[in-house]
């Protein structure tokens, strides 16, 4: 219905640029993924370990500078949108979506812990995938598993293979549903 409604601009302009715009995001984000994978088999200081005397300010975390350290920044950002609407999505978790003016309390509780979970997980998450360097304030990288080569290794081929899996299948079927509707097949 809102798509019925949505201005010709929007339907043939806004949506395939925010398409685009989020098959980008989660590309870098392979390309990201993959380039750590590598510096983990090439490199031990490629580890998310925790950085020492690394001086706010001083050190660059990211070698492209400033746009390196945006790109970081939106990264993560979608990262966090990105889980959480696969949190939501997911068969387990529909049931805890709020409603409009009918949530129980249990529910909106149900949804603060579900968030502060995902919002705790989100800085271990993007310094294991490699996104980040930066500790921010909680000294994420002194986890003992983050030492473990295995673990952080078979995380980043997971996510990197998953993650491909999902986008080759969600753009080749929403390409095949197009041809298939082009052709007249679908009757």
């Amino acid at each position: 219905e809102l798509r019925h409604r949505a201005s010709p601009w929007q339907r043939n302009l806004g949506y395939p640029l925010a398409m685009l715009g989020l098959l980008a995001l989660t590309g870098i984000s392979v390309l990201i993924v993959c380039f750590h994978v590598l510096e983990l088999l090439l490199d031990d200081a490629a580890m998310p370990r925790g950085i020492q005397d690394a001086s706010l300010g001083q050190v660059s975390f990211s070698i492209f500078g400033s746009f390196g350290a945006a790109l970081q920044v939106v990264l993560i950002f979608y990262l966090m949108v990105s889980s959480v609407v696969g949190f939501y999505s997911s068969p387990l978790f529909t049931r805890l979506l709020p409603e409009r003016q009918d949530t129980p309390l249990t529910k909106i509780i149900g949804n603060c812990v579900s968030l502060l979970v995902l919002s705790s997980a989100l800085p271990v998450f993007s310094r294991t995938l490699g996104i980040t360097r930066f500790d921010l304030l909680g000294d994420f990288g002194r986890f003992n598993w983050l030492g473990n080569f295995y673990i952080v290794f078979l995380y980043n081929m997971g996510f990197a293979g998953l993650t491909t899996l999902c986008l080759v299948k969600r753009v080749t079927w929403a390409v095949q549903a197009e041809l298939i509707r082009a052709f007249g097949e679908h009757r």
